[in-house]
């Protein structure tokens, strides 16, 4: 397979066929005088292209998880499409490194440079699969930053290949087909206030401008999405989190907040499931209880509304002693932290 149309199309053939749902190629040439994480020679020396995809999250399990009927279902899904994306990747690799083209397989998630100012926790990626894939056509920033696709909206993971091999690089969507309309849905489903309201990144790559909210300090995420805390501020509805710890304003107290509520929480009962993840000290797992962005983000716009009100109208998550969650009405809430010892209520809010 020496000629590079051929093996391009059969590099899209080869993703398409292990599950996703869409796939590109940006180049060397593509990714020119982007981000760092567009630089493909940071994992591979010699490289020349990549391919980037994307693989669906199951969107039934999303309403439930949603709607706060289960937990476990879109967990499950999340962590195993995850590692459904980077067994593709390694997959593809591993095949073209056997045909004479060495090649270095993206993980989907979970892996971040060491040798950055704070290391590990500034989060950045070896690769960043997102702008590989809006410059490649795999979809398009939406304003929370999520790519979205054409046919699953955000609600997709997604995985690349970096290779020495020459492929032929497809183009970024065109304007008609980026459905972001700006609904600002994202937005009103995050409870740590991660995507600033008017700034905006704009980022170069290839030439092409590419836009979305300007993304806050992670600790952000770290507080909610990581589990510790996640009620909204009328105490109506939450994240699956069931922790009610406050959500800081100001930028600088927020590392200080995550701390306090990483240890506070180690007392609550262990949730079936989980995943570990790097940053997370001793080892500990962590449990999908927002990622709410990305899944309200859906092509059609009656949709997002659905979802989104399916979430707020999903009520208030508590724990129970055996450490299953369980959504009840912000009255029963109330009601069942009043119950708990002093020390209990001390794992899920400020006694």
């Amino acid at each position: 397979m020496d000629n590079s149309k051929e093996l391009t199309r059969f590099a899209i053939d080869f993703v398409m066929t292990q599950g996703a749902c869409v796939a590109g190629i940006a180049t060397t040439d593509t990714l020119a005088g982007g981000p760092p994480s567009t630089d493909l020679q940071y994992v591979l020396p010699g490289a020349k292209s990549a391919v980037t995809f994307a693989v669906p999250l199951d969107a039934e399990k999303i309403e439930r998880y949603l709607s706060k009927q289960e937990h476990a279902g879109h967990q499950e899904d999340n962590v195993r499409t995850n590692l459904l994306a980077t067994g593709i990747a390694v997959g593809l690799a591993t095949y073209l490194d056997q045909h004479g083209y060495p090649s270095f397989a993206v993980a989907a998630n979970a892996v971040y440079r060491k040798d950055t100012p704070g290391g590990m926790l500034d989060f950045m990626p070896d690769i960043s699969h997102r702008y590989l894939a809006v410059r490649s056509g795999v979809g398009w920033f939406g304003l929370s930053g999520n790519v979205i696709t054409k046919t699953h909206g955000a609600a997709v993971i997604l995985g690349s290949v970096v290779t020495t091999a020459e492929l032929e690089p497809t183009e970024p969507l065109p304007p008609e087909e980026r459905y972001c309309d700006e609904c600002k849905l994202c937005m009103a489903s995050c409870l740590s206030g991660l995507m600033h309201k008017k700034d905006r990144t704009t980022v170069t790559i290839g030439g092409i401008e590419f836009s979305y909210s300007k993304r806050r300090t992670y600790h952000r995420c770290d507080l909610v999405c990581g589990g510790f805390t996640g009620l909204a501020k009328n105490g109506k509805w939450s994240t699956w989190s069931p922790g009610r710890f406050a959500i800081p304003q100001k930028e600088e107290e927020f590392l200080p907040a995550l701390r306090k509520a990483i240890m506070s929480s180690w007392g609550r009962p262990e949730i079936e499931g989980g995943f570990h993840h790097p940053a997370m000290p001793g080892h500990r797992k962590l449990n999908f209880t927002c990622g709410n962005c990305q899944l309200v983000c859906h092509p059609d716009r009656e949709e997002r509304k659905r979802r989104h009100k399916l979430l707020t109208k999903s009520g208030v998550v508590v724990q129970m002693a055996d450490g299953s969650l369980k959504a009840v009405s912000h009255e029963i809430a109330e009601r069942h932290l009043a119950e708990m010892s002093p020390e209990q209520r001390a794992c899920y809010e400020e006694v």
